[in-house]
């Protein structure tokens, strides 16, 4: 791997700071508008969410927690039901206002992982102080994106749309074994009122074996592929097999394709934020690829799609 590509591509565990298994925000150079944390807890664990001036998205990846925030003096108990795995459709999320601070706490059996999506809220004036929100996962807007090859699952929790958030997007995508996704190659790194937004952007990613792999297959081969190249914005070039936990930074340039290996299934949440005065994502293809999008014309939906909680054998494996 080239110098560049280890300055914005970060292997599970790189970043580990504090207990938390991975650490992203503005203190790494280069960074500024977003980050992410990743812990790993047994029952009855807790990480704290220090500080305020900084809103946060609470994902849960694997298992159940309980949430104990504090906001203007009152404090309040979120249970989050979660999820067996990334894999099982979507979860119920937590966003925690920037005047907020809190606790999180496993509440299921076996090790539980969970993420914090967060961005800089200065408080200011600057930016708007949300209020904080319970989303339970009836209310999170599933899309089935693509065709054929290109056929994937976004969970867009952390839209505009969805979600009254300050500053950041947040979303997650399941792309099934063998397919193709943040694909054709895009980019947001050029301020263009109606036609392109700035962001910056986090990849955090989670494989596995596909549903009907045989028993024994090792969650910790499975891979999949991710790549960014440079754009007038910035010089940039991530070539990388990725596995569970491993993170991409993108502040910058044409990101995709992220390619599910045969035989496994891939998942990324994507943390975007950026200087522009509008919390929106409007991209600009690849003028060399952006052709693929009418080949998706006619073709159907993957039948896969979408994922939902698998079978207890599937989920445990």
């Amino acid at each position: 791997m080239t110098q560049q590509a280890e300055r914005w591509f970060h292997r599970r565990g790189e970043l580990a700071e504090g207990g938390w298994e991975t650490v992203v925000d503005e203190r790494i150079p280069g960074w500024e508008h977003t980050g992410i944390r990743v812990g790993r807890l047994e029952r009855g664990e807790s990480l704290e969410l220090e500080g305020t001036g900084v809103e946060r998205l609470i994902v849960p990846l694997c298992g159940s927690f309980s949430v104990t925030h504090a906001e203007n003096g009152e404090q309040t108990v979120t249970e989050l039901v979660g999820r067996a795995s990334v894999f099982d459709g979507p979860t119920d999320v937590l966003y925690l206002s920037a005047a907020a601070t809190g606790a999180v706490t496993a509440t299921s059996g076996g090790q539980s992982r969970f993420l914090v999506a967060t961005s800089p809220v200065p408080l200011d004036g600057a930016y708007p102080v949300r209020p904080s929100r319970y989303m339970p996962v009836e209310e999170v807007p599933v899309e089935l994106r693509g065709a054929g090859a290109s056929s994937r699952q976004v969970h867009n929790f952390g839209r505009k749309e969805a979600l009254d958030a300050a500053r950041f997007i947040v979303v997650e995508v399941i792309t099934p074994a063998e397919n193709w996704s943040s694909y054709p190659p895009h980019k947001h790194d050029e301020h263009n009122p109606g036609h392109e937004s700035q962001l910056e952007e986090i990849y955090y990613f989670e494989v596995a074996p596909a549903e009907g792999a045989p028993e024994g297959v090792s969650e910790e081969h499975a891979f999949g592929l991710f790549s960014t190249y440079s754009s007038p914005a910035g010089r940039i070039e991530i070539d990388s097999q990725v596995k569970t936990g491993d993170v991409a930074l993108v502040p910058y340039g044409y990101h995709g394709p992220a390619v599910a290996a045969p035989g496994y299934d891939m998942y990324y949440l994507n943390v975007m934020a950026g200087p522009d005065p509008e919390r929106t994502w409007l991209i600009s293809d690849d003028p060399a690829h952006g052709w693929v999008r009418n080949a998706w014309e006619g073709q159907q939906l993957d039948s896969r799609l979408p994922f939902t909680a698998r079978t207890d054998t599937e989920a445990a494996r």
